[in-house]
């Protein structure tokens, strides 16, 4: 991950900082660190934690942000990832904001990292690392678990097209840690695919996230019959969320993992 201002230059903040943030999962985690009033702007998927965002004024989504909005919050810092915001969007608020702070964990110890970047940045330090300790633990039991047959998942993020996740995703790291891989579906990080008799013969079963796209217990049921392999709704915020939602992540793992047996 990489902390860059404006003129390409390193910053470390001090306890005056008026944040933006397009993040939903960093929202999250400054809050985690105690960093709920220094933040100006969120979007309005930046839903947790619900009685501290309440009181964040919304500037959009993640891609399409209200830029004179945020430019009326007159903010010092502005905090982004490369795969959920854009990057001629990051461009133009660069124009006006000192610092962008750009992020992009690819798995679970990422954390560590995000923790502390976010608590030296902005003085909270001491909660960063009692975070880091907490997170440090959990990764200790999951490691520590018994670990059932590897697997190939199909893990599903949109359908109408299909859409799942490649091998260098946040979500594929998660995964792996309990021995589930994806299946190779070309070089794109969210690549579209089509159900046949090659896919299926080459996948131990199918996660259907529930979220981004909001798939049920019907969809389930539905998919199951028709494709004749075993079929499971995830939640997707527990393998998704990178930052503070990363500590329950891993305890879900495991649940995930003897639900499989």
């Amino acid at each position: 991950m990489e902390l860059l201002d404006a003129q390409g230059t390193r910053h470390v903040a001090d306890g005056a900082a008026r944040i933006v943030s397009l993040v939903p999962s960093i929202t999250e985690l400054l809050c985690e660190l105690g960093l709920a009033p220094q933040l100006v702007g969120r979007t309005g998927f930046c839903i947790h934690p619900a009685g501290l965002v309440a009181a964040i004024p919304k500037v959009g989504g993640t891609k399409d942000v209200n830029l004179a909005k945020i430019r009326a919050l007159a903010p010092s810092h502005l905090l982004v990832n490369i795969d959920e915001n854009e990057k001629p969007t990051v461009e133009a608020l660069a124009e006006f904001i000192p610092h962008i702070v750009v992020t992009h964990p690819l798995g679970p110890r990422d954390n560590l990292d995000l923790a502390r970047l976010m608590g030296g940045m902005f003085g909270a330090e001491a909660r960063a690392e009692a975070w880091c300790a907490a997170f440090e633990a959990e990764w200790a039991l999951l490691q520590a678990m018994p670990k059932g047959p590897p697997r190939t998942m199909l893990y599903c993020i949109w359908q109408d097209p299909w859409m799942s996740v490649s091998r260098d995703t946040y979500i594929a790291n998660m995964l792996a840690q309990i021995g589930w891989r994806m299946p190779d579906l070309g070089p794109e990080r969210y690549p579209r695919f089509d159900w046949g008799p090659e896919l299926l013969a080459g996948v131990d079963g199918v996660l259907l996230s529930s979220e981004p796209y909001r798939f049920t217990e019907q969809h389930v049921d539905a998919l199951e019959r028709q494709i004749g392999k075993p079929v499971q709704l995830v939640d997707g915020e527990m393998l998704s969320w990178y930052g503070s939602r990363a500590l329950e992540g891993l305890r879900y793992l495991r649940q995930l993992a003897q639900s499989w047996g």
